[in-house]
C-alpha cells in the first residue's frame, strides 16, 4: 500500500493536474467527434443525425451529475468524490469500447458524462479550498492557458487513433488518460478538506440549493441565458463532423479546422480576462450574443442571396461567432453565482446543471434538423442568441423594479 500525501503539490504540478481533470471532460467529447460516422455505420443508426446523440448523452451526464458530486465531495471529501466518478466514468467507457449495438454506446456515454462530473467540479472546490482572492484568479488562469490546448487537440487524437486502430480504441485512450489521473492524484496530491470541515450530505441541502436559484430572477435568469447560448454551441459541436468532414469534403483535415475554431473560443477567453475588469461581465455578454444574433442574420442573408457557402466562408463565419460564444460563456456563469452568497457551493452546481441541461434538450432539437445544410445551425445561433439577450433584458427589469 502506497504512502499518503502529505506535502502539497508545486504549482506548474497542481496546475496541469487539475487542467488535465477538468480537461478530460472535452477530451471525451471532441476526441470522439472524427469517428461519429463510422460509429454509426458499424452500429447500424438508421437516421445520420441520431449520431449526435453520441455527444448530447454525455453533456445530459454531466449536467446531471454535478448535483451529485459538488454536495458529495463536501461530505466525503474530494479525493474520494473524484474517485467515485472516475469509478462511473471507467465503467462508462468499458461499455462504449465494447458496444454492439447503438443504445449500449449510448448508455456508456451517459455513465461517462455522469462520471466526468465528478473531477470538473470537485477540481474547483480543491481549488478553492487551498487559494483564495488573487492568487486563485492566478491558479485558474495558468489552469485555463493548459486547458485550451485540449479541445484544440482532442478531434487531432481521435484521427490519429483511427488512422491505426478502430474507433473502439479511442474509447481505451480515454480510460488510459482516466487510471492516469486517478494514480497521479492518488500518490501525489493530499486531500484538502479535512474531516472537521465536512458535512452531511443531504438532499435537502441540494433542494435548497435549487429554491435559491429558482426564487432570484438575476440566478435563475442568467443560469437560463447560459443554457440557451450553449444549446447552440452543442449542436454546433453535436454536427461538427457531418458538416465540416462530409458536408464541405474536409475529410483527414477535420481535425485541423474543428482546432482554429477551439483556438478562437480560446481567444475569446484570454482577450475576456483582460476586458472584464474594466467592461464588467453583463455588457460583455450582452454586446457579444448581440454580435451573434447580426452574424447570423448576416451570414443567413448571404445564403439566401449567393447560395450556400464554401467551406472558406462558413469557417470564417465560425471564426467570429465562437469568438463572441466565447466572451458569453463563463460571464454568464458568473453573473448567475453573483446572488447565491451562502449557496455558492451547491449553488454552482445547480446553475451549472440547469445550463447544462437545457442546452442539451435545445442542442439536440436544433441538431435534429440538419439535413446537408447549415441553415438550421444558422438560425439556431441566431434565435438562441437573440433569446438569451431577451432574458438578461427581462431579468434586468425585474431586478430594478
Amino acid at each position: 500500500m502506497f504512502k499518503k500525501p502529505t506535502t502539497q503539490l508545486a504549482l506548474p504540478e497542481f496546475v496541469c493536474l487539475m487542467a488535465l481533470m477538468t480537461a478530460l471532460v472535452a477530451l471525451a467529447i471532441d476526441a470522439m467527434l472524427p469517428a461519429l460516422h463510422t460509429i454509426g455505420v458499424q452500429l447500424e443508426v438508421a437516421n445520420p443525425n441520431d449520431v449526435q446523440y453520441i455527444i448530447g448523452v454525455l453533456f445530459l451526464g454531466l449536467g446531471v451529475g454535478q448535483i451529485l458530486f459538488g454536495p458529495l465531495s463536501d461530505s466525503i471529501g474530494r479525493k474520494p468524490a473524484i474517485y467515485m466518478g472516475l469509478v462511473v466514468y471507467l465503467a462508462g467507457c468499458v461499455l462504449s469500447m465494447v458496444a454492439e449495438d447503438f443504445n449500449t454506446m449510448l448508455v456508456g456515454r451517459l455513465l461517462q458524462g455522469l462520471g466526468l462530473s465528478g473531477p470538473r467540479v470537485v477540481a474547483m472546490a480543491l481549488i478553492r479550498d487551498l487559494y483564495q482572492g488573487r492568487e486563485m484568479a492566478r491558479v485558474m488562469s495558468f489552469m485555463m492557458s493548459v486547458f485550451i490546448m485540449v479541445p484544440a487537440l482532442a478531434p487531432g487524437i481521435g484521427q490519429l487513433v483511427l488512422w491505426f486502430a478502430s474507433w473502439r480504441w479511442i474509447f481505451a485512450l480515454l480510460m488510459i488518460l482516466g487510471v492516469v489521473i486517478w494514480a497521479w492524484l492518488a500518490l501525489r496530491q493530499p486531500e484538502t478538506l479535512s474531516p472537521q470541515k465536512r458535512r452531511r450530505f443531504h438532499l435537502g441541502d441540494i433542494a435548497k440549493g435549487f429554491w435559491g436559484v429558482f426564487i432570484h430572477p438575476v440566478a435563475i435568469g442568467y443560469t437560463l441565458a447560459a443554457g440557451v447560448i450553449s444549446g447552440a454551441f452543442v449542436a454546433f459541436l453535436s454536427t461538427s463532423q457531418q458538416v465540416l468532414q462530409i458536408q464541405f469534403g474536409g475529410g483527414d483535415a477535420f481535425p485541423l479546422l474543428f482546432a482554429v475554431l477551439a483556438l478562437c473560443l480560446g481567444a475569446a477567453s484570454i482577450v475576456n480576462g483582460r476586458i472584464v475588469i474594466k467592461y464588467g461581465m453583463r455588457v460583455i455578454s450582452r454586446a457579444a450574443m448581440w454580435a451573434v444574433v447580426i452574424l447570423a442574420l448576416v451570414f443567413f442573408t448571404a445564403i439566401k442571396i449567393f447560395g450556400a457557402p464554401n467551406l472558406l466562408a462558413y469557417m470564417l463565419f465560425l471564426s467570429g461567432l465562437l469568438f463572441c460564444v466565447g466572451l458569453v460563456f463563463g460571464n454568464m456563469s458568473s453573473v448567475a453565482m453573483e446572488p447565491l452568497g451562502d449557496l455558492a457551493g451547491i449553488g454552482a452546481a445547480v446553475v451549472g446543471s440547469v445550463s447544462t441541461i437545457v442546452s442539451v434538450v435545445l442542442g439536440v432539437y436544433i441538431g435534429s434538423f440538419y439535413v446537408d445544410s447549415v441553415e438550421p445551425l444558422v438560425i439556431g445561433f441566431g434565435c438562441c442568441s437573440l433569446l438569451a439577450v431577451s432574458i438578461t433584458y427581462a431579468v434586468d427589469y425585474f431586478e430594478v423594479s
